[in-house]
Order: C-alpha cells, then sequence, then structure tokens
C-alpha cells in the first residue's frame, strides 16, 4: 500500500513539472528557455541568432521627448521590423538631458544584462549645451564607443547617429547664437562620424533629412524637439540600414 502511494504521488510531481514546463517553455534540462515575445519560445541558436535585441541609448532625440517614448524613433523601428515578421526586443535608456558622461554612468551598464544585437547611439545636444567644444565632445564620443565595445558589442553592430538641427526651432536662441549653434550641430555630428568609422562602427547620416524637417518645422509641441512624424521618417530612413550585417 506504501509503495503504491508513493507511485501516485511521484506520478503527481512528475505531472505538475510537465504542465509547468509547458506554460514556461522548458529546455532538455528542465530549466525555463528564454523568450523573444509573447507567445514565442527561442528553441534553436539559428533562431536566437535572427532575434533582434535593440539597446537604444543617448538623450531627448532618442527618448522621444516632446512627444512620447511610444513615437520616438527607436519604437517607429521595431514596429515597422515587426510588420516584416521580424522578433524584436527593444529597450530605449535614453534620458531627457544626458550628456556622454551620463550615457557612460547610467546607459552602457545597461550592456551587459540586455545581451543587444544592436545598439545605437545619439549624444552630444547636452554637451554642446553645457558649453563643450568639438574636442572636448571627440573625447567624450571616443569614450562612450569604447564602453560599448568593452561591454562587448562588435563594432559593426553599433550604429552611431547624428543630432538633429536644433539651431532653427523656435526656442534655440535661448542656448545661444543660433548661428553658431548651427555650426556646433555639424562639427559635433562631423566628430561623431569620425569617432565612429575610427570605432568600426557604423554612422548612419540622416542629417540632411533632419535639416529638412526642421526647415519644415516638423516640430513637437515644445517648440524644440522633433515631432512624432519626424520621427517616424528617422525610422522609415534606418530600416534597411540597420538590418545590414
Amino acid at each position: 500500500m506504501i509503495s503504491m502511494r508513493r507511485a501516485i504521488r511521484s506520478f503527481g510531481v512528475a505531472l505538475v513539472a510537465l504542465c509547468l514546463c509547458g506554460a514556461l517553455g522548458c529546455s532538455r534540462d528542465g530549466n525555463p528557455r528564454e523568450t523573444s515575445s509573447p507567445g514565442r519560445t527561442v528553441t534553436k541558436e539559428s533562431d536566437a541568432a535572427a532575434e533582434i535585441r535593440h539597446l537604444a541609448l543617448g538623450d531627448s532625440f532618442t527618448a522621444g521627448t516632446g512627444t512620447s517614448i511610444e513615437h520616438a524613433f527607436p519604437s517607429r523601428l521595431a514596429a515597422r521590423w515587426r510588420a516584416r515578421g521580424k522578433r524584436v526586443i527593444l529597450k530605449n535608456v535614453a534620458v531627457n538631458g544626458f550628456t556622454t558622461d551620463d550615457v557612460l554612468r547610467v546607459e552602457i551598464p545597461e550592456i551587459a544584462p540586455f545581451r543587444p544585437t544592436l545598439v545605437t547611439i545619439a549624444v552630444g545636444a547636452n554637451d554642446r549645451v553645457r558649453g563643450d567644444g568639438p574636442e572636448k565632445y571627440r573625447a567624450q564620443a571616443r569614450a562612450v564607443l569604447k564602453a560599448i565595445v568593452d561591454a562587448g558589442v562588435p563594432p559593426r553592430r553599433i550604429v552611431a547617429l547624428p543630432q538633429p538641427d536644433w539651431s532653427v526651432s523656435p526656442i534655440a536662441a535661448s542656448f545661444g547664437d543660433p548661428s553658431v549653434l548651427a555650426n556646433d550641430i555639424i562639427a559635433f555630428n562631423r566628430v561623431l562620424r569620425e569617432e565612429a568609422e575610427a570605432t568600426g562602427a557604423r554612422y548612419v547620416d540622416l542629417f540632411p533629412l533632419m535639416r529638412k524637417e526642421a526647415d519644415a518645422k516638423m516640430l513637437a509641441p515644445d517648440g524644440l524637439h522633433p515631432s512624432a512624424e519626424a520621427h517616424d521618417e528617422w525610422a522609415a530612413a534606418l530600416e534597411e540600414p540597420l538590418l545590414e550585417p
């Protein structure tokens, strides 16, 4: 009788474990598998490699300040990829007002636990606001890019992006002479491009599109940041280039 009870109890425990693995998705050793999206489980290395894990670093121009994070270009880009059947996990850790120092201190530590297959970085406007010149920014940009690589991201999977031409915004004059700002924005973007390419990272030049949007006053209600429509145009321009291996 005791042996029968033990057998029944063991069968019940095994049945519960089987149900839990069915709900969570377990590997052969009984441990839960990582899921790439609701209802989809990564079962092969090739499936995992096909998953896009996008970590977006930067400041307000990545955070979607003036509109919302759901309308910021990383979210719109993820939506476009998902519409094409891609599996995408997005983590946007950009913060309004962040400088390169803030990215190094707060955002870079997000890389290791997230394990991104793609990192975008757009930062520099607030370095200019605090008074840094192009050469100071060069050292900072180099440090940020090196930190991303040191965190384990292959250089080819790092994409640097320019800051838009915010010098023509209605409130740009509060940050200095708009013509000086315009020249500095171009200089900072040039520095970021040079440092990205020296690192082996990619630089996607959205600035001509950004300048066109700025001239068309495609601005958020705050009068400084790009509108949701502008962010969506950035996403459209990035959709193909960022899929390149």
